[in-house]
């Protein structure tokens, strides 16, 4: 029997799998972030998520100021270490322009509710709460007593997403995905879910894969929808295709911090061509190149200073 093919285009990928309401893990710890993959759900008026994200960086922020997000999962809130989110802040210190909930979680407590999600367990034990302040503000992370006599030890409740989403290096058509570089929690985030999409730099023959087994973090049968989309990760980076674009990191805390702004380019940058500006307007750009590359001068994803 064939293997199925699983390549879709981005917009059909989302329609496909995201939906109002729904939970979704948009995961990659500083690099490979699924940068492209959030745009495309902000282009489709998607609303009312719960955003789950290990370090909900300016993905976060944007998806936030665009109204798709009601509820964020997450652990240390920072634009990659640049800058604050601005717009995470007047959420939650302010409740400007409306509140937004919250459940914080160290970086192995979002590992941990993964994990019991991709196992199919209730819950999973750890011990790095002990003497933080997080339990007393997350009542989601419990105490319980040691059924075999010894201490009791906090728990986390499992994390089982509707759906995680992806970016890789490369995968084959049928869904086998490839990564290297610095992986945080892709595997067990997609495990966990219901449904899983990869974006990647580029669709590969299945030989170039079996040809490189250990890379495959993600194998056809746990993923969903494959989408070729070179410079999706951008401004973040994929080992071996682009460099971190850490001038747009450092420039994203102004712009987050004025909301007419932030907000007009989370509305119609995500609907229009870009205009070559260095503005939010200009990292959003219209679906239809979504996921031109960061290589290419004309690129939506190529910041000014690397033009």
């Amino acid at each position: 029997m064939p293997a199925p093919d699983k390549v879709t285009d981005l917009p059909s990928a989302v329609a496909a799998h995201v939906d109002n309401g729904m939970t979704v893990a948009l995961e990659g710890f500083g690099h490979l972030i699924p940068f492209a993959a959030g745009h495309e759900i902000i282009r489709q008026g998607i609303a009312d998520l719960t955003f789950c994200r290990m370090t909900p960086d300016l993905l976060a922020d944007q998806m936030i100021a665009a109204g798709c997000v009601r509820r964020l999962i997450a652990s240390f809130f920072a634009s990659g270490s640049a800058g604050s989110l601005h717009e995470v802040r007047r959420r939650v210190e302010r409740s400007d322009p409306a509140p937004l909930e919250v459940e914080e979680y160290s970086h192995y407590g979002m590992v941990c509710r993964y994990q019991a999600g991709a196992a199919g367990l209730p819950f999973l034990p750890l011990r790095s709460y002990a003497g933080s302040d997080l339990p007393r503000l997350n009542p989601m992370i419990r105490k319980v007593t040691d059924p075999y006599g010894g201490p009791d030890i906090y728990v986390v409740p499992a994390l089982r997403p509707d759906v995680t989403i992806v970016h890789a290096q490369r995968a084959d058509r049928s869904g086998n995905v490839q990564m290297w570089g610095i992986t945080g929690a892709q595997q067990e985030a997609a495990y966990a879910a219901r449904a899983v999409i990869a974006t990647v730099e580029e669709i590969v023959d299945e030989d170039v894969v079996r040809s490189d087994p250990n890379r495959t973090v993600l194998p056809s049968h746990a993923v969903s929808a494959v989408v070729e989309c070179p410079g999706g990760a951008h401004p973040s980076y994929a080992q071996g295709h682009y460099d971190r674009d850490n001038a747009f990191y450092r420039e994203w805390t102004p712009i987050s911090r004025d909301r007419d702004a932030l907000v007009s380019g989370s509305t119609s940058g995500c609907t229009r061509c870009p205009t070559g500006r260095r503005t939010w307007r200009s990292w959003a750009p219209s679906a239809g190149r979504a996921c031109a590359s960061p290589r290419d001068p004309r690129s939506p994803w190529t910041s000014a200073a690397g033009r």
